[in-house]
């Protein structure tokens, strides 16, 4: 009986726990870290089959690159700012993040149109497998940024309506968690491309 009572007594060993949109999001970045992982080691097997065309990234995406760091830190300050429930702040470093990531997608065609001007190819009968996997790594990761422009446009609306402070903030971490692995994504696949190129 005393080792039945003894049993009731005890407490449940705490489990970890997380949010379920959060969850989800993370199940959403590691099948994108899957999906960028399968591209990149095709680059490699691909490159090693020869016929590679070398060819120096333009600078655009060296600009581009800068855009998208500035912007994971003005959306660490906007995250900041809300948690201080400094809502000034915070909208303006929102706004600022969602100029710098419109800015990197222009950036990005931008650099579509130098490649095209160096004799670098998405198709057609010019096109050589370096290129193309340019292009599908810029285009699939832009899309990808799209998505979290849209993610950035919802939250400083939510910003602007006061309804992200200090104590609500799982939709500004879900957003500044996805906006900084974008960041990191693009400049995993940046790196890659200087050193593979």
């Amino acid at each position: 009986m005393a080792e039945i009572t003894q049993d009731l007594n005890e407490q449940p060993n705490n489990t970890l726990s997380m949010h379920p949109k959060k969850f989800a999001l993370w199940l959403f970045i590691v099948s994108i870290v899957m999906i960028f992982a399968g591209l990149t080691s095709a680059y490699l097997v691909k490159q090693a089959d020869g016929g590679w065309l070398l060819f120096e990234l333009p600078i655009i995406f060296y600009i581009s690159s800068a855009l998208i760091l500035t912007s994971s830190a003005t959306m660490h300050w906007a995250y900041m700012s809300a948690k201080k429930d400094n809502f000034n702040t915070t909208k303006l470093a929102m706004s600022i993040t969602v100029v710098l990531g419109f800015a990197f997608l222009i950036t990005q065609v931008m650099g579509w149109n130098d490649l095209v001007k160096i004799g670098v190819f998405f198709a057609g009968n010019q096109a050589n497998p370096a290129g193309s996997f340019l292009y599908v790594f810029s285009g699939l990761h832009g899309l990808h940024l799209v998505s979290g422009i849209i993610f950035l446009l919802i939250i400083l609306v939510a910003v602007f309506r006061y309804q992200i402070h200090g104590k609500s903030m799982v939709r500004m971490e879900m957003c500044a968690t996805y906006w900084h692995f974008l960041d990191l994504l693009w400049i995993y696949l940046f790196v890659f491309l200087i050193v593979n190129s």
